[in-house]
């Protein structure tokens, strides 16, 4: 069978996504849609609602179609909240399906598991299925039998990690997609002038040990377990602060009071930053010693310890996921037990009066996740199973 290119026609990619913001999976669409060759595939790309990422795509040339979509969020994940969850997918059903039809797209391509209705619109129109897991679901044991039944009716699954992978019976259609580095990587050269510049702009103090953890606030993510650390032994010697750069779900305002009430408990809160969601995140990768992603759920594939790695800043991270994919404990990197704030602040203690060893961590991480996390075999991995699907 010849492949899409090879005939010389160019193929609409129709992908669906989850949200219009600038976190892991939005700017993975990002990299994907902007990064498709255009001879062989014409990106159009369905959001929820504008936002940064609508507007980032727009300006990219990138055709957007703004349509209420299904999302399976963690308040859903119940038998309940997926029964709703699914009704609205056979409502999105006639209009993506239209639009599919319409615009003679090829295949659906749903950016992320929680995204709904690309599944039902490929169905309708009759065109292949590609789903791209971005979850790990261990915490809806009960759910999760019949949600891996519905996910597995894709025409392919593409998995962001192994730790993603194990989720589906051997065999199946589950195939390792990581994510790429969707930022430009600077050299390790010029890193003392850009941490000045980085903690100028975000007003940190100069000599202090800087821990920054990047992402939602949210209960899984961790950002309680770094907190708690500060008031270890190891962090309040050092005087070390914790910078938390990221915003909750909808603006809800819940996290950053409970972290804030946390630190003032613990007698830690003049050495805890909130600084919000940071646009570009460089400011703040430039501005911290060690990165930590301190999950205490399995993070499928973290795109903070992917960007703070491939700029060779050093990492320490929860052993679980797929975190050890990206960190080889003590060589890239540290992994420590998931939510073992004595273990986190024990290795960050280490770190903060060593920095030779930071560099040294930070660099061969650099090295290592640049050539097996390139945004080029992102762009290869998924154009392939497109090619596949198609044909």
């Amino acid at each position: 069978m010849a492949e899409p290119a090879a005939r010389g026609r160019s193929r609409t990619a129709l992908l669906v996504h989850s949200s219009s913001g600038r976190y892991g999976a939005d700017r993975q669409l990002s990299l994907i849609a902007t990064g498709l060759d255009r001879a062989r595939y014409r990106p159009l790309v369905v959001l929820p609602e504008p936002g940064p990422l609508h507007q980032e795509l727009l300006e990219a040339g990138v055709e957007v179609v703004l349509c209420p979509l299904a999302v399976l969020r963690r308040e859903h994940l119940s038998i309940g909240g997926l029964a709703g969850v699914g009704r609205r997918a056979l409502a999105n059903a006639r209009q993506l399906g239209r639009l599919a039809h319409e615009r003679r797209a090829a295949l659906v391509h749903s950016n992320t598991s929680v995204t709904l209705g690309g599944a039902a619109a490929a169905r309708r129109a009759g065109i292949p299925h590609l789903w791209h897991v971005r979850e790990i679901y261990s915490d809806f044991a009960r759910a999760w039998p019949l949600y891996r039944r519905a996910l597995s009716s894709a025409d392919a699954l593409a998995c962001v990690s192994e730790a993603t992978r194990r989720q589906f019976a051997p065999g199946s259609r589950a195939r390792l997609v990581p994510d790429g580095i969707a930022l430009v990587p600077h050299g390790p050269a010029d890193r003392a002038q850009r941490q000045r510049q980085a903690r100028a702009e975000l007003g940190l103090p100069p000599d202090t040990p800087v821990f920054a953890v990047l992402g939602r606030l949210s209960s899984w993510k961790g950002q309680e377990v770094l907190v708690r650390a500060l008031a270890e032994a190891p962090l309040v010697a050092s005087g070390a602060l914790a910078v938390l750069a990221g915003d909750a779900w909808r603006d809800r305002e819940q996290p950053a009071h409970r972290l804030s009430a946390l630190a003032r408990a613990l007698g830690v809160d003049d050495r805890v930053r909130l600084i919000g969601f940071r646009s570009p995140a460089t400011v703040v990768y430039d501005a911290a010693d060690v990165v930590v992603v301190p999950s205490v759920a399995p993070d499928p594939l973290p795109n903070a310890a992917l960007e703070a790695a491939a700029l060779g800043v050093c990492v320490v991270a929860s052993a679980h996921g797929g975190l050890p994919e990206i960190i080889r404990h003590g060589q890239t990197g540290l992994l420590v037990a998931p939510g073992d704030h004595v273990a986190l602040a024990q290795a960050l203690g280490r770190l903060a009066g060593d920095p030779e060893r930071r560099q040294r961590l930070g660099s061969a991480a650099a090295a290592d996740v640049l050539e097996r996390y390139s945004a080029r075999l992102l762009l290869e991995r998924v154009q392939g199973l497109y090619d596949q699907l198609v044909a």
